[in-house]
């Protein structure tokens, strides 16, 4: 018997056909997870083309896909189902192919929670799913165990494709198949604003740059992927994502934050003093963190430059705006808040559709 068992184990394995011939040797659901408390359905949908580029993206309907896709928000013990129904076809999936042999689908991987080999989202798990076709993805915000001494999941983290065009879902993401995810504790501090800020290649911020990283109506902000805009006061929490080949850092004019995992000390926090406070912070390839600062304190409302501070980035057009409110709601007066001149913005110029800066999940 065990010899029968080792001659199919190697026939599964010599025919690349283990992952999926033996889906059901993984676990559903990582340890901890009993059975999912909430779920939700997001599709992965092409958007209008960006010049030649094709544009991907995740939304929690088929009619609010963008890049960046919802962000999602768990808190620490959460378990979460997440059924991604694939609704690109597979004529755009082949143009986007680099190997003639690797198999059309999408995918959904997820950075800093936990997930079984049956949620990897990868082809050697065969966790993708095919045009016209759904999967449900399990992610368990695993808690801190100081008894184990399991560092928990609470942070700030990232998810996206790792099919599209190859292996490692190179072109879902710089299609736009990616987004943000935070893991709170109980007593975080919740903003009032999240906003997604992925720093790519190009010198890309969310796939655009230049011009096309604002689009803020200066009579009528409305906060959204191109419009990053607060009351003096508020509490706007920034999720960082670096996609891409580049390194960059990312820096925010007139607000700092501490360097810990929320961007704040509490009161009374131990080795408060010991805590770098900083307003620039290196970001490299798959790094993900996250801050919160209030808007304006002490310096008022005003156009607050965000952009990278590799100076050719900045100067490519690897720059947006925070545009801090006064406490009525109204643009600063006498300050124009449009872009400088800068190369061409060629890494995106197709606004996503203005949705909230977040999209928290409550289902």
């Amino acid at each position: 018997m065990l010899v029968v068992a080792a001659v199919v184990l190697l026939t599964l394995v010599g025919a690349g056909g283990l992952a999926a011939a033996g889906t059901g040797m993984f676990a559903e659901r990582p340890d901890g997870c009993v059975k999912p408390d909430r779920s939700l359905q997001l599709y992965a949908v092409e958007l209008p083309r960006d010049g030649t580029q094709i544009r991907l993206g995740y939304g929690l309907t088929p009619e609010t896909a963008s890049y960046p896709g919802p962000t999602m928000e768990m808190m620490e013990g959460e378990c979460l189902a997440i059924t991604l129904h694939n609704q690109v076809s597979a004529e755009t999936l082949t143009a986007l192919r680099t190997n003639p042999a690797h198999p059309l689908g999408v995918s959904l991987h997820v950075h800093g929670v936990k997930y079984t080999q049956q949620s990897d989202g990868t082809v050697q798990s065969a966790s993708y799913v095919p045009p016209g076709e759904s999967r449900t993805y399990t992610w368990y915000a695993a808690p801190r165990n100081q008894r184990t001494g399991a560092q928990g999941t609470a942070g700030y983290w990232w998810y996206h494709d790792h099919v599209v065009g190859g292996p490692h879902g190179t072109q879902g993401l710089s299609a736009g198949l990616f987004g943000g995810l935070v893991v709170r504790r109980p007593g975080d501090p919740k903003p009032d604003r999240t906003y997604v800020t992925a720093f790519g290649d190009r010198q890309s911020i969310n796939l655009r740059r230049g011009d096309a990283t604002d689009t803020c109506d200066a009579a009528n902000p409305q906060p959204g992927l191109t419009c990053l805009v607060a009351r003096k006061g508020e509490r706007v929490e920034f999720i960082v994502i670096g996609i891409g080949n580049d390194m960059h850092t990312f820096h925010l004019h007139g607000h700092s934050w501490a360097d810990t995992r929320t961007g704040m000390v509490a009161n009374g926090q131990p080795f408060a003093d010991s805590v770098p406070v900083i307003d620039n912070k290196t970001l490299g390839p798959g790094d993900s963190f996250g801050l919160q600062v209030v808007a304006g304190d002490s310096v008022g409302p005003g156009h607050w430059m965000l952009h990278c501070h590799m100076q050719f980035h900045s100067d490519a057009g690897m720059s947006t705006m925070l545009h801090v409110l006064d406490e009525n709601g109204q643009m600063p007066p006498g300050m124009d808040h449009q872009h400088p001149a800068v190369a061409p913005a060629t890494a995106g110029t197709t606004a996503a559709p203005a949705t909230e800066g977040t999209a928290h999940q409550h289902d």
